[in-house]
C-alpha cells in the first residue's frame, strides 16, 4: 500500500463511521435494510479471511452463523435475566459455541485441500440444517420465535441497527490489525504456496484453524441480533441459509475483490443495494437478475472491483493451496 493510500484510508474510515452513526436519522424508514447491510459486510469480511486471504474456500461458513443464531435464542428462552442481558450474554455464547465448533472441526477439515475442503464444508452446513430441522428442543422445522423487544418498532430497529453496525466495524478493525501482523503474512503465505510455508517451519494447520476460529467467532456473534431483528428462526431460511447468505458471502467478497481488506466491504454494499433495487423493480425476476449479475461479474471482473482498480491479482476460485 502506497503512502497516499495509507493516508487516504483513515478518511474513508471516518466517513463511513459518521454515515453509519447518522444513517438511522437520515433514513429512518430503511433501518431494517440498513441493519442487514452491516450484516452483509460482516459476512463478506469473515468469508474472505479463509477464502481470500488464505485461499481456502469454505462453502459452509453459514454453519457458524446458524450455531450463533440458535445458541443465543435458546439462552434467551431459558434465562430470566432481562432482555438486554439475555441478548448480550446469548451473543457471547453464540460466538463461543461457533468458535469451539471451528476449533474442533478445523484440524480434520483443514487437513483437506482444494475441492475436497470446499465440499466437506458444504456437507457440514447441509447436515446442520437437517439436524436442527428435526430437533424438537429448538423448534425443529416449525422454527423458533425470539423474545419480544421491550419497546416500540422504531426503537427496536434502531437498537439492532447499532448492534450490527458495531459488530461490522469491530470485525473490520480486528481484521485490519490481524492482517498487519505476522498472522496476515502467514495466511497469505499459505495461500501462495502452503508446501513452501510448511518447509520454512510454519505450523500451517495451527494458523488455518486459528483463521477459521476468528471467522466463526464473528459469525456466531452476529447470529443472535439478526434472529432477534427478524423475530423468527427458520433452520433453512435463516440459520443455515446456504442458498442465500451462504452463497452471498462468497459472491460479495469476489465482487469487491477477494484477498483485500476493503474489497468485501465494497462488494457487500454494492450487492445489497443492487439486491434491493432488483426486489423493488424486478419482482418475480429478481433471482434471475441476480444470477445473471453473478455470471457477468465472474466473467468480466474475475479480480473484483478493487482488484481491477488497483491492478492486484486475485486468487483463484478453487479452495486449498494456490
Amino acid at each position: 500500500m502506497t503512502a497516499a493510500r495509507r493516508g487516504f484510508e483513515p478518511a474513508w474510515m471516518i466517513a463511513i463511521l459518521v454515515v453509519g452513526l447518522l444513517a438511522p436519522w437520515i433514513l429512518p424508514d430503511y433501518l431494517a435494510d440498513l441493519a442487514l447491510l452491516w450484516l452483509m459486510v460482516l459476512l463478506a469480511l469473515t468469508w474472505d479471511i479463509n477464502g481470500g486471504q488464505m485461499g481456502y474456500n469454505s462453502f459452509g461458513n453459514i454453519f457458524f452463523f446458524g450455531l450463533g443464531v440458535y445458541a443465543c435464542a435458546v439462552f434467551q428462552r431459558e434465562a430470566d435475566l432481562g432482555y438486554l442481558t439475555e441478548l448480550l450474554l446469548g451473543m457471547g455464547l453464540g460466538g463461543l459455541v461457533a468458535m469451539a465448533a471451528a476449533a474442533v472441526l478445523g484440524p480434520a477439515l483443514l487437513g483437506m485441500r482444494g475441492h475436497y475442503f470446499s465440499i466437506a464444508t458444504l456437507g457440514i452446513a447441509f447436515a446442520a440444517a437437517d439436524v436442527f430441522s428435526g430437533w424438537e428442543y429448538v423448534g425443529a422445522a416449525s422454527g423458533l420465535s425470539t423474545p419480544l423487544y421491550p419497546g416500540d418498532i422504531q426503537t427496536r430497529s434502531r437498537f439492532f441497527y447499532f448492534i450490527l453496525f458495531a459488530l461490522a466495524v469491530l470485525t473490520f478493525l480486528v481484521l485490519r490489525w490481524l492482517y498487519s501482523r505476522r498472522f496476515g503474512l502467514i495466511i497469505n503465505a499459505i495461500r501462495d504456496d502452503e508446501d513452501k510455508a510448511e518447509a520454512m517451519g510454519i505450523r500451517t494447520t495451527r494458523y488455518k484453524v486459528l483463521a477459521w476460529c476468528v471467522a466463526a467467532l464473528f459469525l456466531g456473534l452476529a447470529g443472535g441480533p439478526v434472529a432477534n431483528l427478524i423475530g423468527f428462526i427458520d433452520p433453512r431460511d435463516l440459520a443455515f441459509a446456504g442458498d442465500t447468505y451462504g452463497v452471498w458471502m462468497i459472491f460479495m467478497a469476489i465482487l469487491g475483490g477477494r484477498g483485500t481488506l476493503w474489497g468485501p466491504v465494497v462488494g457487500a454494499v454494492i450487492f445489497h443495494v443492487t439486491q434491493q433495487v432488483f426486489w423493488i423493480y424486478l419482482l418475480g425476476w429478481q433471482r434471475v437478475a441476480m444470477g445473471l449479475m453473478i455470471v457477468l461479474i465472474v466473467v468480466f471482473f474475475p479480480r473484483g472491483i478493487l482488484g481491477r482498480w488497483t491492478g492486484r491479482k486475485g486468487t483463484r476460485l478453487e479452495g486449498g493451496t494456490q
